[in-house]
C-alpha cells in the first residue's frame, strides 16, 4: 500500500479501532504478559482490518484483537519511531519498508524462517524464495511475509480511449495538451510524485538535478491545471464510468477494482509498455509485507495470525475482503487459485496481471521526496489559487 503521505488509499479515511474501538492512547499499558495472551494489535492498510478476516481468528483464539487502518505507510511508521512499538505487534505497509527502513532501525524483528519460507515455495513465481524485499539487506533474515500486490500506474475508460492506445502513448497522455480537461487527478501524494516524474520523463526513485526539479516543477504545475478534476478513487471511478473523464492517475488494478466489480469492465488498469523507469519500464508496482513489530512484549498470537492469513481460503478473503480487490501471491498455490471465480479473475485483471508487474519497476524509496511533495503542492496551490 507506502508511504507509502497519502496514497493508493486515499479514498479510505482512518479508521476506528475494530473491536471495542479504543484510542491508540487507551492501548498503552497493557503490558501484562497474561493480557498480551489474549490480545493482537495491527497496524495496517485496509482489508486487514475487515470483519471477514479477523472474526474467524478471533473465535479461534478468543483473542481481543484491534486493527487500525491507515492510508500512507510513513504515517504508520512514524508512530512505530514515536514509541508505538510497545502497542503494535504487526504492520502492514508496502515492499521497501521493512527491508530499507524499519528493520535497520529496530521496529520489527524477524521472523522464523523454518516455519514461514515454505509458505514462499507456494507463491507465484516472482516471491519464490529467498524474495528480496522480505529478506533483510545480507539475505540472513526473513523480515515479513507478502501478500497483496499490483500494478499501479493510470486508469483509462476503454471505450474512450483503447487499452492499445493508453499502453503506447503511456505518460504522454498527460503531455498532450489537446487531452486538457478530459482526466483527474487521484489524491495520492506520494504516487503523483512518481508519476509526475514519470510524466516529465526520469525516473522518480533516485536523486534529481536542479534542471529535473524545475521540469518537474513545470510539469506538475501543467498536470494540475489540465485536470478536470482531483478527487479520490470513488470519485475518479465514478466520473470514468459516467463518462465525464476518460483517464486519470495514479490509479491500477486495485484502485478500479471497485467499477470492475460492479459490472463496469471497460474501466481498465492500464500499465504503459515503456517509460523512463529503471530497464525502460513504464509502470511502478506495489506488494505488500506484513511484519512482526518489535514490541518488548509481543502478542503470543502475531506470528500465528500472520500464519493464518496464508492458508489459501484466508489468502482468498483477503484478495477480496471489503472495499477494494486485489491479486495475492498465493494465487500461486492451486488451492487458493481455484478459489477465484472466472468473474473476480476479471475484476483483478488476471488476463494481463503477469505482463503487466513484468513492466513495472517495484515501489521504492524516493530520496529527495520531500523536496518533491513540496514543489507539487507549490504547484497544486498555485494553480487552484489556494
Amino acid at each position: 500500500m507506502s508511504t507509502f503521505k497519502q496514497t493508493r488509499r486515499d479514498f479510505l479515511q482512518n479508521s476506528a479501532l475494530m473491536a471495542g474501538g479504543l484510542a491508540v492512547g487507551g492501548l498503552t499499558g497493557m503490558g501484562a504478559a497474561s493480557a498480551r495472551a489474549k490480545e493482537l494489535n495491527i497496524l495496517c492498510w485496509e482489508g486487514y482490518n475487515s470483519a471477514q478476516v479477523l472474526d474467524p481468528f478471533r473465535e479461534s483464539t478468543g483473542a481481543t484483537i484491534r486493527a487500525e487502518s491507515l492510508t500512507n505507510d510513513p504515517t504508520m511508521i512514524n508512530r512505530l519511531r514515536a514509541g508505538e512499538t510497545n502497542i503494535w505487534d504487526l504492520i502492514n505497509v508496502n515492499n521497501p519498508w521493512a527491508r530499507k527502513i524499519m528493520y535497520p532501525e529496530g521496529l520489527i524483528k524477524p521472523i522464523d524462517r523454518a516455519r514461514f519460507e515454505p509458505y514462499f515455495d507456494k507463491m507465484l513465481p516472482g516471491f519464490k524464495p529467498p524474495y528480496k524485499w522480505a529478506m533483510d539487506d545480507a539475505g540472513a533474515q526473513l523480515l515479513g511475509m507478502a501478500q497483496r500486490f499490483g500494478p499501479y500506474s493510470f486508469v483509462v475508460n476503454t471505450d474512450k480511449i483503447s487499452r492499445a492506445t493508453a499502453e503506447d502513448q503511456g505518460w504522454d497522455l498527460w503531455n498532450d495538451a489537446a487531452n486538457n480537461g478530459k482526466y483527474g487527478v487521484q489524491a495520492s501524494d506520494d504516487w503523483n510524485v512518481f508519476d509526475i516524474c514519470c510524466i516529465a520523463g526520469f525516473d522518480p526513485f533516485r536523486e534529481h538535478t536542479d534542471e529535473e526539479v524545475a521540469k518537474y516543477s513545470e510539469t506538475a504545475k501543467r498536470v494540475y491545471k489540465g485536470a478536470k478534476m482531483v478527487g479520490d478513487l470513488a470519485t475518479m471511478n465514478q466520473a470514468l464510468v459516467s463518462g465525464e473523464i476518460d483517464f486519470y492517475l495514479t490509479g491500477g488494478t486495485y484502485s478500479c477494482s471497485p467499477a470492475r466489480a460492479d459490472g463496469a469492465l471497460n474501466i481498465r488498469a492500464v500499465t504503459p509498455l515503456r517509460g523512463p523507469l529503471e530497464g525502460g519500464k513504464g509502470g511502478i508496482s506495489w506488494i505488500e509485507i506484513t511484519s512482526v513489530v518489535n514490541n518488548p512484549d509481543i502478542s503470543d498470537h502475531a506470528e500465528d495470525f500472520l500464519e493464518y492469513v496464508q492458508s489459501p481460503e484466508m489468502s482468498h478473503t483477503v484478495a477480496f475482503a471489503e472495499g477494494t480487490f486485489n491479486p495475492v501471491t498465493q494465487m500461486g498455490n492451486s488451492a487458493c487459485f481455484d478459489l477465484f471465480t472466472k468473474e473476480e479473475l476479471d475484476i483483478i485483471q488476471w488476463d494481463s496481471l503477469e505482463e503487466e508487474m513484468a513492466r513495472s519497476v517495484e515501489y521504492d524509496i524516493v530520496p529527495d521526496y520531500d523536496k518533491l511533495l513540496d514543489v507539487m503542492t507549490a504547484a497544486k496551490r498555485e494553480v487552484s489559487g489556494g
